[in-house]
């Protein structure tokens, strides 16, 4: 493993019942990068996500750190990855600033109630991050969409892991919520973490990631810059499309535009 690699897999592979869903997958991830996995619906990219965060029984090798994911505690798994799952619905009627606690449990931060200092600073810099402080004191229930997937999004900072897990933390929301969540992580990733974000936009994903991966089939077929893993041949073989592509403000424009 390189000195700076936070994740490592090596010929990873997953079955769900007799069904082969990952298939030998290998990859080398440093800190200090927003990652996107993308690829079309059913090419197993929720299933990477909770597998690299031992969430799904998997064959292969994961390292987090140089230590074996097989080695650590759930609790230690549970400090080194924050994972955010499609949805991110909460149905109890807690104020926000509890919601983000729960971030904390981790590290025997049981009662949002009863933080330490130590845990009580870092709710609130999660919360800044996600712009959400003047929500502390809402019912998370009352909070629109967007306000509620901020506050989801402080949740995941407030663990402080090294490796952050987003699973489509921007479906359903509108474009300004969507570019907004993903600044939010392309700074978590500058601050130091390893950021993965599942995607289904491949535009946001050219413009915010510095690697992107793509998955079809349970394989991973390509990976890289975006302008390279997201070539003109990768997205007439795995997306069937062809793309409008340009540069605009020093960033890379990429349109979905017809079928191949």
């Amino acid at each position: 493993m390189s000195e700076d690699a936070v994740l490592v897999a090596s010929s990873l592979s997953v079955h769900l019942g007799k069904r082969l869903v990952l298939s030998d997958i290998s990859l080398t991830l440093p800190g200090r990068r927003l990652v996107a996995l993308v690829g079309p619906n059913g090419a197993g990219k929720t299933t990477l996500l909770r597998a690299l965060a031992g969430l799904l029984p998997s064959e292969g090798r994961i390292e987090i750190r140089g230590d074996a994911l097989s080695s650590l505690s759930l609790q230690e798994r549970a400090r080194r990855f924050a994972y955010l799952p499609q949805g991110h619905q909460v149905h109890w009627p807690l104020p926000a600033r509890d919601v983000v606690a729960l971030g904390r449990y981790p590290h025997g931060a049981y009662d949002p109630g009863r933080l330490t200092g130590h845990d009580a600073d870092a709710v609130a810099r999660a919360m800044q991050m996600a712009d959400v402080l003047n929500l502390s004191d809402r019912r998370v229930t009352e909070l629109s969409g967007g306000e509620r997937s901020r506050v989801a999004l402080a949740r995941v900072l407030a663990v402080e892991a090294p490796v952050l897990l987003a699973d489509e933390p921007t479906a359903s929301l509108d474009p300004r919520y969507q570019i907004e969540v993903l600044i939010k992580l392309r700074a978590t990733a500058d601050n130091g973490t390893l950021v993965i974000v599942v995607t289904h936009d491949l535009g946001l994903a050219a413009r915010f990631a510095d690697t992107v991966l793509v998955m079809s089939e349970g394989r991973l077929v390509s990976q890289g810059p975006p302008a390279s893993a997201l070539s003109e041949a990768i997205m007439a073989e795995v997306f069937r499309i062809r793309t409008y592509r340009a540069d605009h403000e020093h960033e890379i424009v990429l349109v979905p535009w017809a079928e191949a």
